[in-house]
């Protein structure tokens, strides 16, 4: 009977393993559908995420903070988004976007023919030389755009040419050829022209390029924070929280999207199933979740949360943010390690007890990503992250079929059990 009790058990140990896998590949691959539109500030995409964590919170039986609402409303002050056509013909080859070309996250728009001007990386490092070159361009029309041809450029020569694009797109449009991986994020401001990066592999200097971007400048746009909470199971006046930001950068035009499978529908999925873990066993802290939007334009929605919080600073025992959940081959990292020794100890004690994980890396503070405005509040927190071959980020590569949520149990298991284990 023993041996076949202990077989059950097993089973049960296996099942809820499996099931807990596929409710957060589950919640993961809807945040990263298209009817999501990237989680970002095209056709509300941020709106349609948070009305969907509402719900998932709500379904598990966990609730707001106290008489607050779930939605903690906040404006960003500007943002540039592309809501509508995304085109670059070269010359009559139509180029993909976001595999071939990318347009700056601050680009203006247009629609017309652009006929390139070269300018070299040689040209580009001596001022005066391009003082010359951009007003021979200018006065003899040698063309209506500004082609950098900087396909070539590595190591400090790419970091000072780096913002001459952007500061010549305030003048003339700009072709900007780079033979890097494409990485994108949110634009705060808007340039006054087009400003188009495009991949060596395929620029051809000699043609010609038929644009119709689509630009607009929001001057404030409203979006919000997901706040949800387990009370203790006893009287308590400390609360454990964990954070995780569902916004991603939305759309470049109508037909790409940023799906933003690891950063961070990952760590999302990863918020509900915590909720869900505490809904069942409550502890003996109260636990606070916070899906933060503005992540991505700058961490404007933690700060709002801090500069707005219905919560005492001095009352959290520990702050947990989670993101880019997805892999985890090669172990986590924890930002603040060094702030917070005696912690980061105790998540290497459970993980060496437990061998869950390859190893914890230790990182020093960083602003990052939205623990940061805690800390700088005195809140000790983790910003803790996977490592992995999954190397795809800010780009279209980032889905939800990339993910392999290798070490997803053994990073619940870890997280859960840290909690359990920090000095009340």
């Amino acid at each position: 009977m023993p041996k076949i009790l202990s077989l059950l058990g097993l089973l049960l140990i296996g099942y809820s393993t499996n099931a807990q896998i596929d409710e957060v590949r589950r919640i993961t691959k809807t945040l990263c559908s298209p009817e999501f539109h990237g989680r970002g500030y095209v056709n509300k995409g941020d709106s349609i995420a948070a009305d969907f964590l509402v719900a998932e919170f709500e379904k598990i039986g966990v609730g707001a903070y106290k008489k607050e609402p779930m939605l903690q409303s906040f404006d960003i002050d500007g943002i540039t988004r592309f809501p509508g056509a995304m085109s670059i013909k070269q010359n009559d080859q139509e180029l993909e976007p976001g595999v071939h070309f990318m347009v700056d996250p601050s680009s203006g728009g247009g629609n017309k023919t652009l006929k390139p001007f070269i300018i070299s990386i040689e040209t580009a490092l001596d001022q005066e030389l391009l003082g010359s070159e951009i007003l021979r361009f200018v006065e003899d029309r040698r063309g209506n755009a500004l082609y950098l041809d900087f396909g070539a450029a590595k190591g400090d020569t790419l970091k000072q040419l780096r913002g001459l694009g952007n500061a010549l797109a305030e003048y003339h449009p700009v072709i900007e050829v780079i033979d890097r991986k494409f990485t994108w994020s949110v634009g705060r401001e808007k340039l006054k022209h087009p400003l188009i990066y495009i991949q060596d592999s395929i620029a051809n200097k000699n043609a010609m390029f038929n644009i119709n971007i689509e630009s607009e400048q929001v001057a404030k746009y409203r979006t919000q924070n997901v706040i949800a909470h387990i009370p203790s199971k006893k009287m308590c006046a400390k609360t454990i929280v964990f954070t995780a930001h569902y916004d991603h950068l939305g759309r470049m035009g109508e037909s790409t999207y940023f799906p933003g499978g690891n950063d961070n529908a990952s760590g999302t999925a990863m918020l509900i199933t915590m909720a869900k873990y505490f809904k069942e066993h409550p502890s003996d802290y109260n636990i606070l979740f916070i899906a933060f939007a503005g992540e991505e334009a700058g961490l404007v929605g933690s700060k709002y949360f801090v500069e707005n919080t219905p919560i005492k600073l001095k009352k959290i025992k520990f702050l947990l943010n989670l993101d880019i959940m997805g892999s985890g081959e090669e172990g986590i990292t924890a930002v603040n390690s060094t702030l917070f020794e005696e912690e980061f100890n105790l998540l290497n004690e459970i993980n060496d007890e437990k061998k869950l994980l390859a190893r914890i890396k230790k990182r020093g503070p960083a602003a990052n990503s939205d623990h940061y405005w805690f800390t700088e509040k005195g809140v000790p927190a983790f910003f803790i992250y996977t490592m992995g071959p999954n190397k795809n980020y800010h780009d279209v590569f980032d889905t939800y079929e990339e993910l392999s949520f290798v070490e997803y149990d053994d990073i619940t298991n870890l997280l859960v059990t840290f909690v359990e284990r920090l000095e009340k």
